[in-house]
């Protein structure tokens, strides 16, 4: 049986790119069974997680101005609640004292409530990307040959040449690029 035309032209090149690993070498890929990532730096450095980073820091920004603004506010009762006291016998002044510390406990709570809100707004935009970008990962333990891709904080020791994440970082950019027409089409 003889190959022709495209299936001939597929089978060589699928035969040169096994037969010689300089091929896929030359594609910015290290061709090696153990590859290795950081995915802190994946993420911190892709346009997705960029973006992510941004956006939660603003809302960080945010919020830290509201709590000033509420302790601010908060004080000013303290203040005015100090100087009732001296003119209120204590009885008189037992209910403000207790309805004062209700309110700072609530302040105090709902701003834990957003600052959890925030960091699990982080965790899940993490895991999202994490979804998204394990296409290219793939893609990429394909075209290596390898069989494994390790995260590079939990080696002790490997070469630079088997480290992925700059190649992936890349990659992943023009694949999803900041996430947020992918978000987008997700909530649609």
């Amino acid at each position: 049986m003889k190959l022709q035309g495209p299936l001939r032209a597929l089978c060589a090149f699928f035969l040169l790119a096994v037969a010689d690993p300089t091929v896929a070498q030359q594609m910015g890929v290290p061709q090696s069974s153990v590859l290795t990532l950081s995915s802190e730096r994946l993420f911190a450095e892709s346009a997705f997680g960029q973006r992510v980073l941004r956006e939660i820091e603003a809302e960080g920004v945010l919020l830290g101005e509201e709590n000033e603004r509420i302790v601010a506010e908060l004080s000013h009762e303290e203040k005015i609640l100090t100087e009732k006291r001296e003119t209120m016998s204590a009885e008189e002044f037992r209910p403000l004292a207790d309805a004062f510390d209700k309110k700072v406990q609530s302040h105090r709570e709902g701003q834990r409530a957003k600052l959890d809100a925030l960091a699990q707004r982080s965790d899940k935009a993490q895991q999202r990307f994490i979804e998204l970008v394990q296409p290219v990962l793939i893609d990429l333990l394909r075209e290596t040959g390898a069989s494994i891709i390790i995260e590079r904080s939990s080696v002790f020791l490997s070469s630079d040449r088997t480290d992925i994440t700059e190649v992936a970082i890349a990659r992943i950019n023009a694949a999803i690029g900041d996430g947020s027409t992918v978000e987008n089409e997700a909530s649609e």
